[in-house]
């Protein structure tokens, strides 16, 4: 009898068990819950925001409900030259005010971080590129700066621009590295050119590498944007034109 007994025990704990199972992975979830949290916890198991979380939500602190700051430097970059940033200053300045594409890339400051004003002036320098007009840098064409810039550097907060008399204390989310087409040098060139300086600049600031949608840049979206550029080019080139055979 003890034998029995034991297994009709054994089976009503089973059974226990199982309905315990059923009840709590068939309850309906909270919101979030189950899913992976993106992100370093920090003391007291504080979850750190992920970059590109962090960049949105400084974005939209600063922002206009519904305005994309990141578009709108580039933008405000490219319209008329407002009164509070310097005109005397053309270095860097488009021939033509004309374009129609753009190319961006962000450098991003890490999660709880922020990118300042005086190592961001530090690392341009030693980049190689010159400070000019709009109070924005730009890397120039060697030997030819009258031609306009290859590519510029804004500020991703409003408006955009980098003023030297309160440099050392800005702070931003990120910066914002962008490419007008038509360049001065065919397209190509001028991304081969840009990547690499925002790949040594993100180094010196400690930052993160974005591409236009505030996502990691990797290895195949530079090779696409790579074939986007070429034929870019490749529709910029002008058919040639042979003489008539008489």
């Amino acid at each position: 009898m003890s034998d029995v007994w034991m297994l009709r025990t054994g089976i009503l704990l089973a059974g226990l068990l199982l309905i315990a199972a059923i009840y709590f992975f068939g309850r309906p979830r909270k919101p979030g819950q189950g899913r992976r949290v993106d992100g370093r916890r920090g003391e007291g198991g504080r979850v750190e925001p992920t970059i590109g979380e962090q960049l949105d939500q400084e974005l939209a602190a600063g922002s206009d409900p519904g305005d994309d700051m990141a578009l709108q430097s580039e933008l405000d970059l490219l319209d008329g030259t407002p009164a509070s940033r310097s005109a005397s200053n053309n270095l860097g300045r488009r021939e033509s005010e004309d374009f129609d594409k753009i190319v961006t890339l962000y450098i991003a400051a890490r999660a709880g971080e922020k990118l300042h004003g005086s190592d961001i002036v530090v690392a341009a320098e030693k980049a190689g590129l010159a400070y000019g007009h709009m109070n924005v840098f730009h890397r120039l064409v060697e030997g030819h700066p009258e031609r306009g810039p290859v590519f510029s550097v804004a500020n991703i907060m409003k408006p955009g621009s980098f003023d030297m008399a309160t440099i050392q204390s800005l702070e931003t989310p990120a910066i914002a590295f962008f490419l007008t087409l038509p360049a001065p040098i065919p397209a190509l060139d001028a991304w081969e050119t840009m990547l690499p300086t925002a790949q040594r600049m993100c180094e010196l600031l400690d930052g993160v590498l974005l591409d236009e949608s505030r996502n990691a840049i990797g290895r195949q979206r530079i090779a696409h944007l790579r074939e986007e550029l070429r034929a870019y080019d490749r529709q910029q080139e002008v058919p040639i034109t042979r003489s008539p055979r008489w």
